[in-house]
């Protein structure tokens, strides 16, 4: 459960998202470093900033989304590995997505809200053993979109991230 997580699991995830992306295959449209037009004009217009073109956004907007909508308001309290695992797929499936599943990996009634029983759940749960079964379960779910053009992207990513976790636990 460590704060300090943010840089290295933030550097992580930049570097499976990549630079900028237009892949008329993909939902999120025009896209750079992971974050897309759309949610970067409403991050700037909650900010009271006008819309510029993603491709182009400061480091530091890229860095202040993630943080703000994907690492809070519950990475910092999760175990150090499993803050990373939740980030990474509340990134690539949304933080709703990400709380279901990782709701199934301890085995509860997945609602998409991390409350007292989720929390519980995740505090008396063996690390490892979370951390495998979560991974398990984003697998379930990408392969579960019968989506060909991404799939093996996607269970690449469940890999590389299962990796990064796994040496997260050990230096923590």
């Amino acid at each position: 459960m460590v704060a300090e997580s943010f840089a290295h699991s933030l550097a992580a995830v930049l570097k499976e998202e990549g630079g900028n992306d237009d892949d008329p295959q993909d939902h999120g449209g025009r896209t750079s470093r992971g974050i897309t037009q759309r949610e970067y004009d409403a991050w700037r217009s909650a900010h009271g900033q006008g819309p510029i073109d993603v491709w182009t956004a400061p480091q530091e907007d890229i860095v202040a989304i993630y943080h703000e909508e994907y690492w809070q308001p519950w990475c910092d309290s999760l175990p150090s590995g499993i803050d990373y695992l939740y980030f990474d797929f509340s990134v690539n499936a949304g933080p709703v997505r990400a709380a279901i599943v990782l709701q199934r990996a301890l085995g509860l009634p997945a609602d998409g809200r991390i409350g007292p029983v989720t929390r519980a759940a995740i505090k008396s749960a063996d690390p490892k053993k979370l951390l495998f079964d979560f991974s398990d379960q984003k697998a379930a779910f990408y392969r579960s979109l019968h989506q060909p053009h991404f799939i093996k992207g996607w269970l690449n990513r469940v890999a590389f991230s299962q990796d990064i976790a796994a040496s997260m636990m050990t230096t923590a």
